[in-house]
């Protein structure tokens, strides 16, 4: 299929790529088309393209609504998200992070990949090759970066200045959960790694609590904020935060052995006698 000018994606919030870049470019594992399959050796028809990714966050790509989750023998987890006359689904997956049906802008979070990351684009119902999907999207962000615009935007967060604990560490632990975040939720979720009791009761006490006083719903919910917490909620929302960046940490002690640059020995030994 050759692209025309009414193929082009339209996007109010701008354009993303759909993965984080760790290290560089993203590894294309397998190609769209007439492939040799890489364990049988024997020809086939490859109905969309393979990425080595391991654990990324993958992102909506722009303005649209996941159409679709499913599961099945041959990709596994998968997730479809609708842009315009565009279907793009993400297979192979570890954790869909978005619930069918939610309507998404550029950047916000939809899944997290598995060791491999399977990509299908159709539009208007014909499957097209996902990477002229991909270089038309790149063209855009081009496009709007030379007219002044960002073009990509971040990923979503509650649009509040919120005081922690670790406010002194902030750009050392963000960059820990930009690599091992998606590894902690899959693990939770696949049971590898279980939240403390004392942190887990603690999170409970703290929204049944919000919920009696009417904490929640001040605003209109959002994506970037789907419980509507206002700034009388600052007090809540720094708790919940301090105990989801330590129970993180506690995993990073546990799991892999890293530990902030800026603790000692005895805070080293501390975080590891916690559990």
């Amino acid at each position: 299929m050759s692209y025309t000018q009414e193929m082009n994606l339209a996007s109010r919030s701008g354009y993303c790529m759909p993965f984080e870049e760790r290290d560089g470019e993203v590894r294309l594992a397998l190609g769209y088309g007439e492939q040799t399959h890489p364990k049988t050796g024997g020809k086939f028809f490859h109905h969309g393209v393979d990425f080595a990714t391991n654990r990324y966050l993958l992102a909506a790509v722009a303005d649209g609504i996941v159409s679709g989750i499913g599961s099945n023998s041959t990709h596994g987890l998968s997730l479809t998200t609708r842009y315009g006359k565009y279907e793009m689904t993400y297979a192979h997956l570890a954790r869909a992070m978005a619930p069918f049906g939610a309507k998404v802008k550029a950047g916000n979070i939809l899944a997290i990949s598995g060791n491999l990351l399977h990509m299908e684009v159709r539009y208007d119902g014909e499957e097209i090759n996902p990477i002229d999907f991909l270089t038309m999207l790149y063209g855009n962000l081009k496009m709007m970066r030379q007219q002044g615009h960002t073009g990509m935007p971040d990923f979503e967060t509650i649009e509040m200045d919120i005081p922690t604990d670790y406010d002194d560490d902030q750009d050392e632990v963000e960059e820990l959960m930009l690599r091992f975040y998606p590894d902690y939720l899959s693990e939770i979720g696949r049971g590898l790694y279980r939240v403390p009791e004392h942190t887990a009761q603690s999170l409970r006490n703290i929204f049944s609590l919000s919920a009696v006083r009417n904490y929640f719903y001040e605003v209109i919910p959002s994506l970037a904020n789907p419980l509507g917490i206002g700034n009388r909620s600052m007090p809540i929302a720094a708790k919940v935060q301090n105990l989801l960046i330590s129970d993180f940490l506690d995993y990073l002690a546990f799991r892999h052995g890293v530990f902030l640059s800026t603790l000692d020995g005895n805070g080293k030994k501390k975080d590891l006698t916690k559990r």
